[in-house]
């Protein structure tokens, strides 16, 4: 999957689920279940022990899944990461050295920022989304509306903090995108392996989303 395949495919489901489990077991089993129920966009984060042995079966298995790399750190685990076959790379913070192998390598790139001058330089440097992370502790979604003004033309995606509750508004407040993980995959859910919670979940969160660019659409 090309790097503008991967980004055409993150615009289009606006939705973006993390996975940061303790095993490899409930990695596969948040990924192929988030997958099943119609997101097929999932970052894998590099605290899952073994996460690149994860990204690399699910790459391979699963042709048409987004499959990337989380908390991505240095240039040297950007590499790793590419090889096992992730397509696109994300981190909590701006790395610049991150984004320019990323660059590189043709692989999309989700850095995070927090400040507009932050998110000004991740942006100029190459990024092709920025994560505003978190967002939930620096006023959410007001926040988010109030960076949209000057730089309409950055794409956004708001995580950390977004819930059930305000995935929407988000959306209205100029996101492209919402990153989200324990909301989804709550940890009960997955020790349990109830994949129909999950499910229900991806689907009220691919509702909201759908219904938010709607409302946009005609009111804003």
């Amino acid at each position: 999957m090309k790097r503008e395949e991967v980004c055409a495919l993150i615009k289009e489901i606006g939705i973006l689920p993390s996975v940061r489990v303790a095993s490899q077991d409930l990695a596969f089993f948040a990924a192929e279940t988030v997958y099943a129920a119609g997101i097929p966009i999932v970052e894998i984060t590099l605290t899952v022990p073994g996460a690149l042995e994860v990204v690399k079966d699910l790459a391979k298995r699963f042709p048409k899944l987004a499959v990337g790399a989380g908390t991505v750190l240095d240039e040297e685990l950007a590499k790793r990461s590419v090889e096992a076959g992730a397509r696109f790379l994300t981190s909590p913070g701006f790395v610049p050295e991150v984004v320019t192998y990323a660059r590189r390598a043709d692989v999309a790139m989700l850095p995070g920022a927090l400040t507009p001058t932050e998110i000004i330089g991740a942006w100029k440097a190459g990024s092709d989304f920025v994560k505003i992370f978190p967002t939930g502790h620096v006023g959410g979604i007001q926040y988010v509306r109030a960076l949209k003004v000057p730089l309409p033309q950055i794409p956004l995606i708001a995580t950390g903090g977004v819930n059930q509750a305000n995935a929407t508004d988000f959306i209205l407040a100029g996101a492209t995108a919402i990153g989200v993980g324990g909301e989804m995959l709550p940890k009960e859910a997955l020790h349990f392996r109830q994949e129909d919670r999950i499910r229900e979940l991806a689907g009220r969160f691919l509702s909201m989303v759908k219904e938010a660019r709607a409302l946009r659409e005609t009111y804003y």
